[in-house]
C-alpha cells in the first residue's frame, strides 16, 4: 500500500501544474470565461481556441464545432440592421415650413447629391435621413430661412436588380426586408435551369464592390445586383 501514498501527491501536483498553466495562458490571451458572447464570436471567425473538454467530467478533449455564419438565414437578418443610408436613385420628400418652392420630392443623382433650389448641391449619400435633415436645415439657416423646420422622408427606395436563371430579369422596386426569395418570386420565379440553392449578390459598401454567394432566405438590400447561376447537371 505504500506506492499510494507516492502516487497521490504526485497527481495532486500534475494537476495543480496543469491549472497553473491555463491560467497563466486565459491570463495572456485575456480569456473571460464570463463573456460567452464573445467567445462564440471568436470561434466563428475562425480562431480554434482553447482546449475544450467534450463532457463535464473532461475525459475527452476535443474543439468545439464552427458553425459558418455568414450562410445562416437569421444572421442574415442581423446584417441588415442599422439605419437605412441614401445613395443614387433614392427618390426623397422633402418639406420646408412655409418654404413651398422647396417643399417637393428630390432624387439622388449619380454623384450622391441633390439640388435644392437657394443652396444648391447637397451631398446626401451614405446620410440616413435625420443627417440629411440637419445638413439641410444648417445650409438653410445660415443665410435664406430662419430658425427652418425641415423633414426628410424616403417617397421610393432605390430599386434593386436580378439578371441571369429567372423568369423576367430587370430591375424593381425595392421593399424593405425582402429576400433572395421575395426577389426571385417578383422577377417571376426561376427558370428550369437556375441553381436555387446559392445566389450571388454584387453590392456597394462604400464606394467598394462586394460579391457574396448567399441562400435564398439572405436578405438583400437596395441598389444590389442579384444573379442566379445556371444550375450544371
Amino acid at each position: 500500500m505504500m506506492w499510494r501514498h507516492h502516487i497521490v501527491p504526485i497527481v495532486l501536483a500534475a494537476s495543480l501544474a496543469g491549472c497553473a498553466h491555463y491560467d497563466e495562458w486565459a491570463s495572456d490571451m485575456h480569456v473571460q470565461p464570463a463573456e460567452a458572447g464573445a467567445w462564440q464570436t471568436t470561434v466563428a471567425m475562425g480562431d480554434p481556441g482553447p482546449p475544450y473538454a467534450g463532457n463535464v467530467g473532461g475525459d475527452v478533449l476535443s474543439q468545439p464545432t464552427v458553425v459558418p455564419v455568414g450562410l445562416q438565414g437569421p444572421m442574415a437578418v442581423a446584417d441588415t440592421d442599422g439605419p437605412y443610408l441614401l445613395d443614387t436613385g433614392d427618390k426623397l420628400r422633402i418639406f420646408v415650413y412655409g418654404q413651398p418652392n422647396l417643399s417637393r420630392q428630390y432624387v439622388v443623382d449619380h454623384g450622391g447629391a441633390i439640388n435644392i433650389p437657394l443652396i444648391g448641391r447637397v451631398p446626401a449619400r451614405g446620410l440616413t435621413t435625420y443627417a440629411l435633415e440637419r445638413r439641410i436645415k444648417a445650409q438653410l439657416g445660415a443665410k435664406y430661412v430662419r430658425d427652418p423646420e425641415v423633414t426628410v422622408d424616403i417617397a421610393q427606395n432605390r430599386p434593386f436588380f436580378i439578371l441571369g436563371e429567372v423568369r423576367s430579369a430587370g430591375q424593381y422596386a425595392y421593399v424593405s426586408g425582402m429576400t433572395v426569395r421575395s426577389a426571385v418570386a417578383i422577377a417571376g420565379g426561376y427558370s428550369e435551369r437556375a441553381n436555387q440553392r446559392v445566389v450571388q449578390i454584387t453590392r456597394r459598401i462604400n464606394g467598394l464592390v462586394e460579391k457574396l454567394d448567399v441562400p435564398d432566405d439572405y436578405v438583400i438590400k437596395p441598389g444590389d445586383t442579384l444573379l442566379v447561376y445556371e444550375r450544371f447537371l
